[in-house]
């Protein structure tokens, strides 16, 4: 190697140790270590927004990288949603370069959202990292998502009346994409509070872009986090939240083994043609089973990457219990027909 590759190489190493120097900065980066070292065993990626947190994140990995020689893939996503999205992209892998940091930039296809935009960009944009990924045979992907997400996206499914397992279900660090992939979402500082990611990338990389969609009101999370600035004021602490975050996963643990033994016993998988039946006992058995028994079930016939609306599956549930007829309903990118005493459910045609 030349001198100068060996001088460049020294001096990006120098700036990432001299900020581990920092307690605070390295009392972070211990705690993001021992979670990389007990998931990641293979080749693994960082989502970058370009935010505050994925800032922070993009450092973390940085060093992760520099002490463990391992090879990590950094996304940008250009979704195409606000005028200057592809300028801001290009914005974040530039800073990325000067710190030695290696990005691509993943573009959607510019297309007209009207309604559940932040939710519809998200699965956009998963989507694309995906098929990236999977052409990297990479198996694990980082997000910045931190211990202020935990509570705002408790809140937010709260509003939109969520079972058990949706109030939980963003507390588990490691989670599938979808149920038929090996692709993992790793949140490796979902018990870091923002503040300590806001003083890292302030004094780590010092640039991050600012989304004015987290200052619109009109969207439900900007107003969830007024809530819980409320909620804060009169007593709600992180320890509080966990404690009953902790009590509600452990009931969630007991309903989980019986909505397995229910797909299991009352279910056929049709390999050939990606179907489902489902018995006549799959819907005996109490609500709550049946209700998150059927919501799986289409998940996985559906491939999506999230589970359907709470208040959805209800309703198509209250409707299979009412009918008799052999009409189809659609939900999700499953077909959903009712026949006799049987529920068919088959993919979409995409």
């Amino acid at each position: 190697m030349k001198k100068k590759n060996l001088s460049a190489k020294k001096k990006i190493h120098n700036f990432y140790s001299k900020k581990l120097n920092d307690p605070r900065i390295k009392k972070v980066y211990l705690n993001f270590k021992n979670k990389l070292s007990s998931y990641i065993t293979n080749n693994f990626c960082v989502a970058v927004s370009g935010g505050i947190d994925s800032m922070a994140l993009s450092f973390l990995a940085k060093c992760y990288s520099l002490e463990n020689n391992k090879k990590i893939f950094f996304f940008i996503v250009d979704h195409k949603l606000r005028e200057n999205s592809t300028f801001e992209a290009n914005l974040v892998k530039k800073k990325l370069k000067t710190f030695q940091i290696s990005s691509n930039i993943l573009t959607i296809k510019k297309k007209k959202i009207s309604k559940n935009i932040q939710s519809s960009a998200r699965e956009n944009r998963y989507k694309l990292i995906i098929k990236k990924s999977l052409i990297k045979k990479i198996d694990m992907i980082l997000t910045a998502h931190h211990s202020n997400d935990l509570i705002e996206n408790f809140f937010i499914r709260l509003l939109r009346g969520s079972g058990l397992k949706g109030l939980i279900s963003f507390s588990n660090i490691k989670s599938k994409i979808t149920l038929d992939d090996k692709i993992f979402i790793l949140r490796p500082l979902l018990d870091i509070p923002k503040k300590d990611l806001m003083y890292i990338s302030k004094n780590t990389f010092n640039f991050y872009v600012n989304d004015p969609s987290n200052f619109d009101d009109k969207f439900l999370r900007t107003k969830v986090r007024k809530l819980i600035l409320n909620l804060e004021k009169e007593g709600l602490t992180l320890e509080k939240f966990n404690l009953s975050l902790n009590n509600l996963s452990k009931s969630n643990y007991a309903v989980d083994y019986y909505v397995k033994k229910n797909i299991k016993d009352n279910s056929n998988y049709l390999r050939l043609t990606k179907t489902v039946i489902l018995k006549d006992d799959f819907f005996k058995q109490p609500d709550e089973i049946v209700f998150r028994s059927f919501s799986e079930v289409i998940q996985k016939v559906g491939k999506k990457v999230t589970l359907a609306r709470g208040t959805k599956v209800e309703n198509l549930l209250q409707y299979l219990k009412t009918t008799n007829n052999y009409s189809k309903k659609t939900l999700s990118g499953c077909i959903i027909q009712k026949i006799e005493n049987s529920v068919i459910i088959s993919p979409e045609k995409q």
